[in-house]
């Protein structure tokens, strides 16, 4: 397309943040660590998670680019719509988070394999996008607002992307949703041209984007290349044959996906971002952090704690922005954004803790991932489950500061990213194999550590075993 062009290989990628946990390099695929995602209620551009399908288009001239509007509509020939008449509608912020469908999969993954980028706990993000709501767009070409269908038939917008997918066997990446949400002013729908005040970036669709909030990540197409009202819902390979919901009893072997709509809505979640798995705390007072959300615009209204496995709960905090009481579904609240939860919890021995969510809807997240287990390992919305262990030697602080690395702007540098360094000689005999375990599972995280000082630590843990 006149503007914007789609590389054929990646050489010429945009940088990334160094701390990024990269899930996939070719095309790229990250996610940040779960510490750092739950440190601010608006996701820094640079730590929002990037999910790619290809290489990431080019802007060669802003001014020539454009969209294509067409279809099923009352004026029937190609309209063409350029940066400059999206600039002169009315410019809202909407402030949504975008959630990459197979969030938690790795998880899911370990009842039973699924196929899939292995994404944590982190594929997700809540950003302000600003832009030109879809509604006034598509006014322009003569639907009004609140049409479900047109009078030539057309009852879906189709939007299409200039990135090209070996899904759809070197075509563009498509998605769809209905007309009657399209139109609708009070759904939010955006060609979003800015992310969290500034003008968006390659990642995350530069020059033109679409955010539908609510649904999940994968119908706000990036890099908008087309906009096509049609009268069936997209056929693309993302909307038949992927993001569909299917029950346990499914494989390979005899899957039918017609027997399936597309995934749009995405259910209630929530997640514990301060603690992981690998955690050694101290005994005692500990804060229990993390975010909730829930789709179509449902608001959160409890987040339960649970120190002992799911037998007994105790309730978190819930807010969005500092200072502002939150309340689910108040006129003051994000109605597409997550929410931050916070409650401090004794926990005296090793144990397992456990988040689950109620939205406003009284939807509850499951207990078990068994139970909503798919052969793609999306939507795994069952109870967050954390292992803790508890210690009493100076072992835990090694281990928080491994895991739980400080807030950096986004411009932050891999070297001021360096945290403490470990001092493998003032460990006990019965910590140094536990250190070594932590020290080489963070080496993978790009960032948290410098690399020499990795092998300095991990020669003297050796030595020390031996």
């Amino acid at each position: 397309m006149p503007g914007l062009n789609a590389p054929s290989d990646y050489s010429q990628e945009p940088p990334r943040h160094p701390s990024l946990v990269i899930n996939a390099k070719e095309p790229f695929n990250a996610e940040p660590p779960r510490s750092l995602l739950a440190s601010s209620y608006v996701t820094p551009v640079d730590l929002f998670y990037k999910r790619n399908h290809g290489p990431i288009p080019i802007v060669d001239d802003l001014e020539t680019y454009h969209v294509l509007i067409s279809g099923l509509i009352d004026n029937p020939k190609t309209n063409s719509l350029f940066m400059k008449d999206i600039w002169s509608l009315p410019k809202y912020n909407v402030t949504a988070t975008l959630q990459c469908a197979g969030n938690r999969r790795t998880a899911m993954s370990k009842t039973r394999t699924v196929k899939g980028v292995g994404w944590d706990v982190s594929a997700l993000g809540n950003a302000v996008w600003g832009g030109a709501k879809l509604a006034d767009v598509l006014e322009l070409i003569g639907i009004p607002k609140l049409t479900s269908t047109t009078r030539s038939g057309g009852k879906h917008v189709e939007f299409v992307s200039v990135d090209k997918c070996k899904e759809e066997n070197g075509g563009p990446y498509k998605a769809s949703i209905q007309l009657s949400q399209a139109t609708n002013p009070i759904a939010d729908v955006l060609l979003a041209y800015e992310m969290n005040g500034e003008t968006l970036n390659r990642d995350h669709g530069y020059p033109l984007r679409v955010i539908v909030p609510g649904i999940i990540g994968a119908r706000s197409v990036k890099w908008l290349d087309s906009i096509n009202i049609i009268a069936e819902e997209c056929q693309g390979f993302f909307m038949q044959r992927d993001y569909k919901m299917f029950p346990p009893s499914v494989n390979w072997d005899n899957i039918d996906w017609s027997t399936r709509k597309p995934q749009m809505d995405f259910p209630v979640q929530s997640v514990i971002c301060s603690l992981e798995d690998v955690n050694v705390i101290k005994p005692g007072k500990v804060k229990v952090k993390g975010y909730a959300v829930s789709g179509g615009g449902r608001g959160i209204e409890r987040v339960d704690v649970s120190i002992d496995g799911g037998k007994n709960w105790v309730e978190a905090t819930r807010f969005q922005k500092v200072g502002t009481p939150y309340v689910a579904d108040d006129i003051n609240s994000d109605k597409w954004a997550w929410v931050l939860f916070e409650v401090f919890v004794d926990i005296p021995h090793s144990t397992e803790v456990v988040a689950k969510a109620v939205d406003s809807a009284a939807n509850v997240q499951p207990e078990s991932v068994e139970d909503i287990w798919n052969l793609r390992g999306i939507l795994n919305t069952s109870w967050h489950r954390v292992q803790v262990r508890v210690g009493h030697s100076n072992l835990s602080t090694i281990i928080q500061a491994q895991n739980q690395p400080k807030t950096p702007p986004p411009s932050m540098s891999a070297d001021d990213m360096a945290l403490s360094p470990v001092n493998a000689d003032d460990l006990a005999p019965n910590d140094t194999f536990q250190c070594l375990i932590v020290v080489l599972a963070s080496v993978p995280r790009i960032g948290l550590l410098p690399l020499p000082h990795h092998l300095d630590v991990l020669r003297k843990l050796c030595a020390k075993i031996q």
